[in-house]
């Protein structure tokens, strides 16, 4: 096993470099006869798209996805579907400087030392230039899921650096660049703004829901759905904290508080985060993740080469402030991949029994 492959049942197997000609997936195991296009999945890949405002990095990609494989006459044939985004607008002299030197929070110099080899443009196979693979792999789990069960993913963020982002509605998202669920953003702008000028990062909060969950997925003991979903999370670049439900507010909760509380009508509250027992309640998924500050800033920082000596790092080029700022998509296809591999796993062994979603859709956050 190399690490490049999240999912057994719906296999998503992610290949190229940040400056390479290329980056892409294969997926694996996606039952055949569901409609397909690349329209399809460019919806969410714009949405991550670099380049779309003045708070993240300015490399100008397109992302426009080609399907090269798995799809005939607009259908799913059930073999691999062969997903390709051509990289167009790379800048590899921007990272001359730091070839022979370690950016401090980077993956420069753990690379290095694993593999006696890294490519240094653009961080190579470390950056997050190659989560718009698992954004287009994810859409395609999206549509199976919305028409097999109804399930809709969505994420906002909850926290840029210090500020917290109280919520408002989520109909707040797709209007500003944050994906914040309120109506005004513009002192998340002027710290935006602020930051940039100081040549500093911050890291941020996001918030992924999932409803329309079938009650029953997930695999006790040590294929948990809640297990599955921080194994993949924390797959995401620059993610330093998973919390389902509650998390580490559970641990102020007391248990006259923290059980829900279960009715005929339904659960009336969701601390668990849709998830008992590693199986899912039928209730919203709630995941939230902590993402650190970017790595690459303009600031000069202490550091050393690879030949062990002191040096000084400043990282040139073009980079996100804060890569938490386009996470959101990239949260959403990383829960709608686990639970797409879960769902399938429930077919195979349950025979495709779905319960009832539980009717109360009870969400504390």
């Amino acid at each position: 096993m190399s690490g490049n492959t999240i999912g057994t049942l719906f296999a998503v197997t992610n290949f190229g470099e940040s400056h390479g000609p290329a980056i892409g997936c294969v997926i694996d195991g996606c039952p055949p006869g569901m409609p397909l296009s690349e329209a399809d999945i460019q919806a969410d890949l714009d949405r991550r798209r670099p380049g779309t405002s003045r708070h993240v990095t300015q490399r100008n990609e397109p992302d426009a996805v080609e399907i090269l494989s798995g799809v005939y006459e607009g259908r799913t044939t059930g073999t691999p579907i062969a997903l390709l985004i051509r990289n167009t607008d790379q800048r590899s002299k921007d990272y001359s400087n730091i070839s022979e030197s370690f950016r401090p929070g980077h993956a420069d110099y753990t690379y290095w030392h694993k593999y006696g080899i890294r490519d240094p443009r653009g961080g190579g196979r470390s950056s997050a230039r190659l989560t718009a693979p698992t954004v287009a792999a994810g859409a395609v789990a999206k549509k199976w899921l919305a028409e097999q069960y109804g399930t809709q993913f969505r994420a906002c963020m909850t926290q840029l650096g210090e500020l917290p982002i109280p919520f408002e509605s989520w109909d707040y998202v797709r209007a500003n660049p944050f994906f914040a669920p309120v109506a005004d953003v513009q002192q998340y702008e002027d710290y935006m703004d602020a930051l940039r000028k100081a040549g500093d990062s911050c890291g941020a909060r996001i918030r992924i829901s999932a409803s329309g969950v079938p009650v029953g997925l997930g695999e006790p003991l040590y294929d948990k759905l809640d297990a599955d979903i921080a194994h993949a999370m924390m797959g995401l670049n620059a993610v330093k904290g998973v919390e389902i439900g509650a998390g580490f507010e559970s641990v102020a909760h007391r248990g006259t508080m923290h059980g829900d509380s279960m009715t005929p009508q339904g659960f009336r509250t969701n601390h668990a985060g849709g998830v008992l027992g590693g199986i899912s309640t039928g209730q919203d998924l709630e995941v939230s993740i902590a993402i650190k500050p970017t790595s690459s800033i303009i600031s000069p920082r202490e550091s050393i080469d690879i030949h062990g000596q002191p040096t000084e790092v400043i990282t040139k080029g073009r980079h996100d402030p804060c890569v938490g700022i386009r996470a959101a998509p990239i949260a959403e296809a990383l829960l709608a991949l686990v639970v797409m591999e879960h769902a399938l796993r429930n077919r195979a062994q349950c025979a495709d029994v779905v319960r009832e979603v539980a009717p109360i859709q009870a969400s504390f956050l």
